[in-house]
């Protein structure tokens, strides 16, 4: 049985559908999988059962009711022989089954520590649902991880035995059909496909920006796959660049295939200081891509000894600005 009610978009989605497309491929049909969600459409077949609950979504209160009242109930009802995971917390009240948990939020590993005043969200999610993950990972029979980093982590910060911890990067089914074009075009144009959290760090772009059209008249342009209006925080980037006419667009969501098209004619620019993988720098190394990379674990895990990859504390515009200017020129 397979746990993942909070899988709706972005990272989580896509580890939920991997392991159902596992599944459906599985070649053992006498392995029956009963994959438990809330609102993804995912379809039943031979051996996948799926069992849908959108009503956990409405609020916390739903989820928490769901998590310590029903959820064990589907794995005692359905005499599941293992349960796993992929929600980053063991579920309650199940015992003398098997529990596999796959980590995926890294909030409660990473050096940077948010502020309450700064970020209720975030701050939440590293100091009370962090001590949840700790608390689980310490429960779990099996972890699974998705970087060796994560793995070094879990074995500093909690003491679990490192054969519980299984290294499992996410699978990539890509194949390019085409790939970066170094031109002059792609060389001024910088691109950041990611969500509007805080972490994210589009705002150290929007500084170097500022700082580049400062330094000198320069032809550049930046891309966000943001509609400019998704948090607070964006909104007051977005009037920024407004009022000082960077150049830069916000041009919302858009689809995985654009997103590949963009690896080909951009250098990505990935300033994002908290990730668990940072699947766009191996998509753009994929397509033999130019990348900015903000010098963390992850990056460099990821992009360990590829030539095209330049990294910057993702906390100083300035040395951005100084690898923008050098790719622009």
């Amino acid at each position: 049985m397979v746990f993942d009610v909070p899988a709706e978009s972005g990272g989580a989605l896509s580890i939920l559908n991997e392991y159902y497309e596992n599944a459906v491929n599985q070649k053992n049909k006498n392995i029956e999988w009963i994959f438990v969600v809330s609102k993804p459409r995912l379809e039943s077949r031979e051996n996948v059962k799926i069992l849908r609950y959108p009503w956990i979504k409405k609020s916390w209160f739903h989820r928490l009711y769901f998590d310590y009242f029903i959820a064990h109930k589907l794995v005692k009802k359905y005499s599941a022989d293992k349960v796993l995971s992929l929600q980053n917390l063991t579920i309650p009240r199940v015992k003398g089954i098997n529990q596999t948990l796959y980590v995926h939020q890294s909030l409660p590993f990473v050096d940077y520590r948010f502020k309450f005043i700064d970020d209720k969200k975030l701050w939440v999610y590293q100091n009370i649902i962090g001590k949840g993950i700790i608390n689980s990972i310490k429960k779990a029979d099996n972890i699974i991880v998705q970087t060796e980093w994560m793995k070094e982590k879990c074995l500093e910060m909690i003491k679990v035995d490192k054969e519980k911890i299984e290294v499992r990067p996410p699978q990539v089914n890509i194949e390019p059909k085409k790939f970066y074009n170094a031109n002059s075009e792609s060389r001024r144009t910088f691109f950041y496909p990611a969500g509007s959290g805080y972490y994210k760090n589009h705002r150290v772009i929007v500084d170097a920006c500022e700082e580049l059209l400062k330094e000198a008249t320069i032809d550049f342009h930046v891309i966000f796959t943001l509609k400019g209006d998704e948090t607070d925080h964006i909104t007051s980037l977005y009037s920024k660049t407004v009022d000082l006419g960077l150049p830069i667009s916000f041009i919302g969501q858009i689809s995985r295939e654009e997103v590949f098209e963009y690896y080909t004619k951009s250098i990505l620019v990935f300033p994002s200081y908290i990730e668990t993988f940072g699947l766009p720098m191996l998509e753009a190394k994929l397509h033999k891509g130019m990348i900015l990379a903000s010098d963390c674990s992850f990056s460099r895990e990821i992009l360990d000894d590829y030539e095209n990859a330049l990294f910057f504390n993702p906390f100083n515009s300035v040395e951005l600005k100084n690898l923008m200017f050098g790719k622009i020129k």
